[in-house]
């Protein structure tokens, strides 16, 4: 079992144009760097259009900057094609292209020259990317037939890509899907079972596994914990600055979790203005004071969850992507982050 001890990492997405010199920062400042998504340099950096464009039947409209599936005529030749590189285990026919992903390859070139075991990438989760991105119809692609798999199967092979690139530069790899819209899991927008999403994304976490990776996933905001408990993957990610009492409803399935060797990376480093009301010593007190909750909530219903046992168990991490944020904000939470980090190893 691996020892994180509050390793500090970061979501992905920044509010930075250039990657010329962030990615040696990142590295030099977060024990567990991760490339950077710089959705403000150009549209072919959000987090969906980034991941799509080997997607069959992915059209691009660069005056609204959106993408969408055209699903109005015959797909079968798309999905021959898209599904050839599949079958051949072609992982290089998924690569993320360096026009869609400038941050990937700068931080490759930077782990290749630096010291360090540590590495993370991030992908867009299929529940997220499937019901955000539609046909001209408006419906989700998660709902088309025939591209729910295009989906997940597009996820695990860019994942997959990830990593043996990552690898190739560090020896361990943490690979996060990153899906937000498990927040609107059991509502209205969702017609999806809790069946469906655990087979989705276990096929990608399947995947991650496959090429010697560490599954993680991140959701930035409150959401049916128990789901993603039950999936498998390595680490939660949860925005714990401002959720953290929610886990505590779970104790059972938390449990569970960390018995199966389940870790948990706290977001703990609040990725908005509030930052600035906020010191590293204060909030490595305020996740020691969360984690302490949780273990006596779990205690008031017979569940024993040990504070000390959370020390190899915890990463650390702002709250969520600083992409929509300043770089006021973002300089502040990298600035907070390693020395809030530093304080929790300490004990």
């Amino acid at each position: 079992m691996t020892d994180f001890n509050f390793l500090t990492t970061h979501v992905g997405s920044v509010p930075y144009l250039d990657a010329n010199g962030l990615t040696e920062k990142l590295s030099d400042l977060l024990d567990v760097p991760a490339w950077p998504q710089m959705p403000r340099r150009s549209f072919h950096e959000n987090m969906y259009v980034q991941y799509s464009p080997v997607l069959p039947a992915i059209c691009e409209d660069s005056v609204q900057e959106k993408i969408y599936f055209d699903t109005k005529t015959d797909l079968t030749g798309a999905l021959e094609t898209f599904y050839t590189p599949v079958l051949a285990d072609d992982l290089e026919a998924f690569a993320l292209r360096p026009d869609y992903a400038t941050g990937f390859f700068a931080m490759l070139e930077t782990l290749r020259t630096t010291k360090g075991d540590w590495a993370k990438g991030q992908v867009t989760g299929p529940i997220s990317f499937g019901l955000t991105v539609t046909d001209q119809d408006l419906r989700a692609g998660l709902y088309v037939e025939m591209l729910d798999d295009v989906i997940v199967k597009n996820a695990a092979m860019n994942a997959r890509w990830q990593i043996r690139q990552l690898k190739a530069v560090r020896p361990n790899v943490i690979l996060f899907l990153d899906e937000p819209y498990m927040a609107a899991f059991g509502s209205a927008f969702i017609s999806l079972s809790r069946e469906q999403v655990i087979a989705y994304l276990d096929e990608v976490f399947d995947a991650i596994h496959l090429e010697g990776g560490i599954a993680g996933v991140h959701c930035c905001a409150n959401t049916d914990w128990s789901v993603l408990l039950g999936t498998k993957v390595d680490i939660l990610n949860l925005d714990a600055y401002g959720f953290i009492e929610n886990l505590a409803l779970y104790p059972v399935e938390l449990r569970e979790f960390l018995d199966r060797g389940g870790n948990i990376c706290w977001g703990i480093v609040p990725n908005n203005e509030q930052i600035f009301n906020e010191t590293s010593q204060g909030l490595a007190d305020r996740l020691r004071n969360g984690i302490q909750m949780i273990a006596g909530k779990a205690a008031a219903r017979g569940v024993t969850i040990n504070v000390e046992e959370f020390a190899s168990r915890s990463l650390v991490a702002p709250a969520c992507g600083l992409g929509p944020t300043s770089i006021e904000v973002a300089d502040r939470v990298f600035e907070v982050l390693p020395e809030m980090g530093d304080f929790l190893k300490r004990g």
